[in-house]
């Protein structure tokens, strides 16, 4: 039976408090006002103190409106219907589409038991250099792109979701402006890949409960499919707006501030969506790439900081490149053995980044005048080349067709025995004149 109150005991900001008993955190209700109705979720439980935050924001609001619990949590739609289709945050159709109302799932419940699932082993090819060859995306992986404002990040995401070798894609933005969510659509849209995606969009002009939503929206129905078998890939972004809307309700809910103002949980609230990433022992993953800005370029914000501690590694994007030194995969030595790659992937990642760092020692040398030897200028050839072939952002070829280039980029600027690579793999791979 739902419960319905008609007093609202208090109004503060986007929060409305009610009097009630046998109510659940995070369960959904509806108030009826002037306005119409509007959607409101649990936040906070103190003895029979109820506060709610209300989705379309408070105004038109009174004390005598009428409360309705629902005695559930958010709930989304899922069904093969939502392929193509774009969501907001509250899992409402904002394409214009029907509504969907059928098969209605929970979101934001627990991990996948650890004994469901199995050690991750294949690669997602993205068909760029610098991910596959460099840092290997591996099924299942939980990885954030750490950033500042600026950077073309959200150009990396739509790229990796019309290239990456999965079943389908789930893109959850949070905060977005108006404009990147609707390049998000074009480029997928163009691209031929948006009848594989599902997108639950967040911009900045919408509710700000909204905002915690989308990750577990995404993830919700990310966990569903992948119980049917496929190989989803989650793409967020960005998570440091989910965090500031976690800060604004810690702050409207007067709870004690923690870092720089964030919520004391922010740890356990953001492992609480990464730990979400899987790879079933007899069903399809969950990968999840989560894009983080830092402000000030500062990886010891707090949200950077915690992601840190929780993901397997991270995608550094600096000065419009992933940065081959700032960025790291843990799990790449999972999937570029020679049995899960090609026998020169290992040599070629380490030999062209150990080179790459002594470019950049080299062009430090020549900012600070030094004269420059043989070798050193063999280092500049070297490090333009890598610059333009590997690391611009635009390169699209396959892991094959990138070991290849690298060869050809080596003996363009140097000899074999320079390289210091394998004999074996010389003679293999070296290309012939």
């Amino acid at each position: 039976m739902r419960k319905v109150y008609n007093k609202i005991s208090q109004i503060s900001g986007n929060v409305i408090t009610v009097n009630a008993t046998g109510i659940q955190n995070e369960e959904l209700a509806e108030i009826t006002s002037q306005r119409g109705k509007s959607l409101a979720q649990v936040i906070k439980l103190d003895h029979e103190e109820v506060s709610l935050q209300v989705f379309a924001g408070s105004r038109g609001i009174s004390i005598n409106d009428e409360v309705r619990f629902l005695g559930h949590p958010m709930q989304v739609t899922f069904s093969d219907d939502m392929l193509g289709r774009i969501f907001d945050g509250a899992g409402i159709p904002r394409d214009k589409g029907p509504t969907l109302n059928e098969n209605m799932i929970e979101v934001a419940g627990p991990s996948v038991n650890p004994s469901k699932r199995i050690i991750p082993d294949r690669m997602i090819r993205t068909n760029i250099p610098m991910i596959d060859i460099f840092n290997s995306l591996v099924v299942s992986q939980k990885l954030p792109i750490f950033s500042i404002s600026g950077e073309p990040y959200n150009e990396l995401l739509a790229r990796i979701a019309l290239q990456a070798e999965v079943d389908m894609i789930i893109l959850g933005g949070i905060g977005l402006k108006y404009d990147e969510y609707m390049n998000f659509k074009m480029v997928l849209e163009e691209g031929g890949a948006l009848s594989r995606s599902i997108f639950f969009m967040h911009t900045a002009s919408d509710p700000i409960v909204e905002a915690l939503m989308v990750p577990d929206l995404s993830l919700a129905v990310a966990e569903k499919f992948a119980l049917k078998g496929r190989d989803v890939l989650v793409l967020l972004t960005d998570m440091t707006n989910f965090a500031d809307a976690l800060k604004e309700i810690a702050i409207t809910m007067e709870q004690v501030p923690s870092n720089r103002g964030y919520p004391g949980d922010l740890y356990s609230q953001l492992a609480a969506r990464y730990e979400k990433a899987v790879d079933f022992d007899e069903a399809g993953s969950i990968t999840i790439l989560a894009v983080t800005t830092m402000p000030g370029d500062d990886v010891t914000h707090p949200v950077p900081d915690n992601t840190g501690y929780i993901t397997e590694g991270q995608f550094y994007l600096h000065h419009g490149y992933i940065d081959p030194f700032g960025s790291l995969s843990r799990l790449k030595q999972n999937v570029n053995s020679p049995k899960m790659s090609r026998k020169d992937h290992r040599a070629i990642m380490d030999g062209m980044i150990q080179l790459y760092a002594q470019f950049i020692e080299t062009e430090e040398k020549r900012a600070m005048g030094f004269r420059m030897s043989d070798w050193d200028k063999k280092l500049l050839k070297y490090g333009g080349l890598f610059r333009s072939k590997m690391m611009d952002l635009s390169v699209n070829i396959s892991l094959e067709n990138a070991l290849d280039l690298g060869w050809e980029i080596l003996a363009e600027c140097f000899t074999p025995e320079e390289t210091r690579l394998r004999t074996e793999l010389i003679k293999e791979f070296w290309p012939k004149k």
